[in-house]
């Protein structure tokens, strides 16, 4: 599998841009769909735009789509050798994309705006947006083409029912009076769904997002991902300094999974990550790291690419080679993310 999505980029340089978490005001009233404005302000088209930051790369299909800084989204039809910048209606930064098949994908991003495709990412329409919050949306998950989630900073939760035509503030639902801001979300095999946070925060559902578990998990900093396996309620969840967690039991219990780099335990923040057709486990993040697991993430191999960019999310591009997203925008590399010769994927 090739998940139609991976969260926003953590490192420490872009930190306050993709996140911008530690200034915003307070959630506001719960809200709803909003009305697209009359005068639509598209991102603006770059030839550069495929070098730009770029935080989420997934599937929509045999299409690759990728997410990013001042509103692009971009598409590729050739495994991530050449890319087209979509017309997009923001210039905000955009944080996370899903897709549920080749058609219906939903990216979100600050000023918790929510955009819709129907068409595999070619052209995209504005959902929703709440600029009262001053608050990002991190991430976004859909069960099919009518029910999602969306989850963000101060701790919102916002689900759809109707493919995103309303959006409601379900933030409740969750045990969470700190409004630990919410990082990721994600399902698990056999399980339910998952999501992960600000200090080393936990919240599971068997019940398709409709009630809230709160977990004590294993770890007190800030989880940035979380990805099921494809083995049965199984999961990782990872952070800051490459801490990375595994639990077999939908989150009930839970083990650290060593990291050895070639110096010594990999201490970089791990931020996005993906499950390949075969089941071999993909996560990425700070310092170039590219890490690889064949065993539903109960070992990893660790590479550190030579040029120690910050990689926010990965995914298969085709003939075993992956597409890395983070800084410098979309990079097609090898099987263990060390550049192809083709150096770096362009418009």
């Amino acid at each position: 599998m090739s998940r139609c999505r991976p969260p926003a980029l953590r490192n420490t340089a872009l930190l306050a841009t993709a996140l911008s978490l530690l200034g915003f005001a307070t959630l506001s009233a719960p809200v709803f769909a909003a009305e697209a404005p009359a005068d639509v302000v598209y991102s603006t088209e770059s030839a550069k735009a495929a070098k730009s930051l770029i935080l989420d790369v997934v599937h929509a299909g045999a299409r690759l789509v990728a997410v990013g800084d001042r509103g692009h989204i971009l598409y590729s039809d050739d495994q991530g050798k050449t890319w087209t910048q979509a017309k997009v209606p923001t210039r905000q930064l955009l944080t996370a994309v899903y897709f549920v098949d080749d058609k219906n994908g939903w990216a979100v991003g600050h000023d918790a705006q929510i955009l819709a495709s129907a068409d595999g990412g070619l052209t995209w329409t504005k959902q929703f947006e709440d600029l009262a919050r001053e608050s990002p949306l991190l991430d976004v998950w859909f069960k099919d083409a009518s029910s999602g989630f969306a989850v963000g900073a101060y701790g919102t939760l916002l689900e759809t029912t109707d493919g995103g035509k309303h959006w409601e503030d379900v933030s409740d639902r969750l045990d969470n009076e700190d409004q630990f801001h919410l990082n990721a979300v994600a399902a698990v095999k056999d399980a339910g769904l998952f999501i992960v946070g600000e200090s080393g925060s936990m919240f599971r559902s068997a019940d398709d997002g409709q009630t809230w578990e709160k977990l004590e998990g294993p770890y007190e900093g800030s989880l940035f991902g979380v990805i099921g396996t494809a083995q049965a309620q199984t999961l990782l969840a990872y952070g800051l300094r490459g801490n990375l967690y595994r639990s077999t039991d939908f989150g009930s219990t839970w083990e650290q999974v060593e990291l050895k780099a070639a110096r010594g335990a990999l201490e970089f923040g791990l931020s996005g990550g993906t499950v390949l057709e075969d089941g071999s486990i993909i996560i990425v993040g700070n310092g170039g790291s590219v890490i690889s697991s064949s065993d539903n993430g109960e070992t990893f191999s660790v590479f550190n690419r030579p040029d120690r960019i910050s990689l926010s999310s990965v995914t298969a591009a085709g003939d075993g080679n992956l597409i890395l997203s983070g800084q410098g925008g979309v990079h097609l590399t090898q099987p263990n993310g060390a550049e192809t010769n083709n150096k770096k994927a362009g418009l």
